[in-house]
């Protein structure tokens, strides 16, 4: 990997880790707003049995928890960058008596694994993030047994996904932040038409399908919005870490204007989009 990948991975570790307590503390809120994805991860590679699965980027352990409940004598290999999110992910099988896993943090451009490991692969949200998107799939072929199955989700297209959108919107409205590289790593990197199907079609994978797949997040209040925000989306974090604390309370009081606009009940409860796509080596 060039070095200027190694150094957004490595920047990417240091970021996941530093913010792994907040996602412990919002685990069961971004949980609940992410089961319909990991639910049609867990569909399309439909593990049973003494399967061996290969859960990439899984951050506090889903969908690969959920994976290893339902097989009978096979196990599920959780990975992240982090070491520190991967903490919290082992804490959350004990918590759940889930044993049949094992935790390996590691790079998914870099996968410590020998060819054709497992017999599918699961990925929620990991490959918005990866420096080099193409390597990072050409490791998952490689890994994957021959027929075996493997899905991933991304975020769709920015006017589907308020969620972020919200707070992100009104920070770029009052500040000049540098426009990243084109294919940088970001949120919504991957929601262009095609962009997914052709990275896997390239690198070898067959009967690609992509669906579109909603989820809700039941925030509650504009508040509890906002405060579990700041804790878990670093990109939100490190933009407002550059304004001062006028400006900071600014953006604030716009997000909150906006979203009560959207929401006048009080009630934010805020759908969001992804796509799953899905194939076979």
């Amino acid at each position: 990997m060039e070095s200027r990948l190694e150094e957004i991975r490595e920047q990417q570790k240091a970021s996941w880790d530093k913010f792994s307590p907040g996602w412990k503390k919002w685990d069961d809120l971004m949980m609940e707003f992410l089961r319909p994805v990991g639910d049609s991860l867990i569909e399309a590679i439909d593990p049973s049995g003494v399967d061996v699965v290969l859960d990439i980027a899984a951050g506090t352990g889903e969908p690969g928890l959920t994976i290893a409940t339902m097989l009978d004598g096979g196990k599920v290999v959780i990975t992240d960058l982090s070491a520190e999110m991967l903490e919290v992910a082992r804490g959350n099988a004990e918590r759940r008596g889930i044993r049949n896993i094992e935790t390996v943090a590691c790079d998914v451009c870099e996968l410590p694994f020998e060819d054709n490991s497992f017999d599918a692969i699961s990925c929620r949200f990991g490959f918005m993030f990866f420096p080099d998107m193409q390597l990072a799939a050409q490791e998952m072929f490689r890994v994957l047994k021959p027929g075996g199955r493997f899905a991933t989700a991304v975020w769709n297209v920015p006017e589907k996904n308020y969620w972020v959108t919200a707070i992100m919107s009104a920070i770029q409205r009052n500040m000049e932040l540098p426009a990243p590289p084109p294919g940088s790593p970001g949120m919504f990197r991957c929601a262009g038409d095609g962009v997914m199907t052709e990275l896997f079609a390239r690198v070898g994978f067959v009967d690609i399908l992509q669906t579109e797949v909603l989820g809700t997040l039941n925030a509650g209040t504009v508040d509890r919005y906002w405060t579990m925000m700041t804790d878990v989306a670093a990109p939100i974090v490190s933009a407002l870490s550059k304004a001062d604390e006028q400006l900071q309370e600014k953006i604030r009081s716009e997000v909150f204007a906006d979203v009560h606009q959207r929401y006048p009940d009080g009630n934010i409860v805020i759908t969001a989009s992804s796509l799953v796509l899905s194939g076979v080596k």
